[in-house]
């Protein structure tokens, strides 16, 4: 074959397999990540036939890489962040804490060294935002309260990825890096103190440039290119602010090209456009995030399970059940309910894109041999495709502590605070009053109608941050999960006028019709649902209304349209000019 095509040979074959790969993997339920990876494998160097360009295929993945952090940041919400706080933050630092420390402490069995450890444990200890995302759109939990603490625990794991991938080259001399380059840079500063806070400072520089001038020039220049109606002129201009600022970010401050990309789409996220960026930007970030994933798969040597199988189960393990269940205690450490802990610990069951740079970064430094990152792959593909078996096990969990709630209480939280009304409640309160249930995007705005209205009610929330807020502002809110038995009865459901239940999680919604038809038969009912065959349950459990969003939303467009319809009709003729001519 000519030289002059083998970037083409390696495009076209490589996004050729990973369609077909994707493909058979979603039809076997799977996500096609799984797919792509597997794509990567057949080109590889390590299985027979065509060998895509290894070198090639590695500038196409920086590509990849640099979009799908792009995206990244244009989706990070520091509101959302902020909701969820208390729980996210410090949960997924001791997560990845305890993560690491698992990694670091198989890898020393196994003969390695620190900072191979390090970088093994940090790669086990981060998911695939992309994985986890799928995941809780295909549930219908992603604007749940435990999808919200899922997600923001996932950025707070993106974010100290971001912060290890800047300090990994700094501290490689420390930490025994075999890479020459690496290790003289290292050794010519003063000190390693000298050496961090000078990375530090380029990096801090870089930030704040980004805050002061990126803010304010990216969008206004977003604005102009709008302006012009042109579409590809839009499109190029998103292609030219996060490919220029990720690569100025590695010329001029030496941040990596992800640190660059990441801030890049932070900053467009401060435009009015970046909805419109997200969605222009989307097509050529999921072709080059496949090239991403293939070229990933195109490292990963197959034998590596026949030769190490130990190794792997041992890395499955971690990944699948030493974090998962480290996650699962902090949350209920944090006195959460048993669901959400099941639900983040489910989301945290796999490794993704963060964990296959880092392993790049520190096979590059020298730090972390080849077979760490035949490992980390292999516990990458094993991870994302049992991922959706581990969803799956929540709702049988739940069923099974549902039906023996003595052993569900001694994992709840006991003799919270939060879990009754406030100490006296006036009686006017506890009667004729609506019980809500869920008090997020849907939830929040009847409570607040229902406040304008000064009607009574009660919350019931998943959420202890919205239930103190609620409780300063002097709404009477209980936090806990209302499915699980007990917990509605402090919402005095006998003399309640009616239940509204916000929560999109269908099976919670179920389990609490269900309870409350058995306490309170005769209570009407309003339920958020999403698909036709949860409306006709739930109708058959006796609930008055089931309210679909698509269903709600088409109605409201159709009332204005016919609104206007009728206003026009009923609008009066104008008068024919004198000298028109009539037929």
């Amino acid at each position: 074959m000519p030289h002059d095509t083998t970037l083409i040979a390696t495009i076209a074959v490589g996004l050729g397999l990973a369609f077909v790969g994707g493909f058979v993997a979603r039809w076997l339920k799977l996500p096609p990540l799984v797919g792509y990876l597997l794509a990567g494998v057949a080109v590889g160097p390590f299985t027979p036939g065509f060998v895509a360009d290894g070198g090639l295929a590695g500038q196409l993945a920086e590509i990849g890489v640099i979009l799908l952090m792009f995206g990244v940041g244009i989706h990070f919400s520091i509101k959302d962040l902020l909701a969820v706080r208390n729980i996210a933050v410090p949960g997924a630092v001791v997560q990845i804490a305890a993560a690491t420390v698992m990694g670091t402490v198989v890898s020393y069995w196994w003969g390695w060294g620190l900072g191979a450890g390090l970088v093994f444990g940090l790669a086990l200890s981060t998911a695939s935002t992309v994985v986890l995302l799928r995941a809780l759109e295909e549930r219908g939990i992603l604007d749940s309260v435990n999808g919200r603490i899922a997600v923001g625990w996932l950025i707070v794991e993106d974010l100290a990825m971001v912060l290890a991938l800047v300090l990994l080259p700094a501290l490689g001399n420390v930490l025994g890096s075999a890479d020459t380059q690496t290790s003289a840079t290292a050794a010519t500063g003063d000190s390693l103190i000298w050496t961090l806070a000078l990375t530090l400072g380029k990096v801090c520089l870089f930030v704040a440039l980004m805050v002061v001038a990126g803010t304010r020039l990216v969008p206004w220049m977003l604005t102009q290119v709008a302006k012009t109606g042109s579409r590809e002129l839009f499109t190029l201009s998103v292609l030219a602010v996060s490919l220029g600022i990720a690569f100025g970010a590695a010329a001029l401050f030496g941040v990596s090209f992800a640190l660059g990309a990441f801030f890049a789409g932070v900053v467009v996220s401060e435009s009015e456009l970046s909805h419109r960026v997200a969605e222009d930007s989307l097509p050529l970030q999921d072709a080059f995030a496949v090239l991403f994933f293939v070229s990933v798969g195109m490292l990963f040597d197959p034998m590596v399970m026949v030769k190490q199988p130990l190794q792997v189960l041992a890395v499955l393990g971690i990944i699948v059940l030493g974090k998962s269940l480290a996650a699962f205690f902090i949350v209920l450490a944090f006195r959460y309910p048993v669901n959400t802990a099941l639900t983040v610990s489910a989301s945290l069951a796999q490794i993704g894109e963060f964990s296959f740079i880092l392993v790049g970064l520190g096979v590059t430094l020298g730090l972390l041999p080849k077979e760490g990152q035949s490992l980390v792959l292999s516990g990458a593909l094993l991870s994302i495709t049992l991922n959706p078996l581990v969803f799956k096990t929540i709702d049988p969990l739940l069923a099974w502590l549902r039906r023996h709630p003595r052993f569900a209480a001694r994992m709840d939280p006991e003799e919270d605070e939060l879990s009754d009304l406030p100490i006296g409640m006036g009686d006017v309160q506890l009667r004729d009053h609506a019980v809500l249930i869920g008090y997020g995007r849907v939830g929040g705005v009847i409570g607040q109608s229902l406040t304008e209205r000064k009607i009574p009610f009660v919350v019931v929330e998943q959420n202890r941050e919205y239930v103190e807020r609620l409780r300063e502002e002097g709404v009477p809110a209980i936090y806990g999960d209302a499915a699980v038995p007990g917990i509605l009865e402090h919402a005095h459901l006998d003399t309640a006028s009616i239940l509204i239940v916000a929560t999109p999680d269908a099976l919670q919604a179920r389990a609490i019709v269900e309870q409350v038809k058995g306490v309170n038969p005769s209570l009407p009912a309003v339920v958020r649902t999403h698909g036709d065959e949860e409306r006709d349950y739930l109708e058959s459990l006796g609930v008055d209304r089931v309210v679909m969003g698509e269903h709600a939303l088409a109605r409201g467009m159709l009332d204005y349209v016919l609104e206007r319809l009728a206003a026009l009709k009923a609008r009066p003729l104008l008068p024919a000019p004198a000298d028109a001519v009539v037929p």
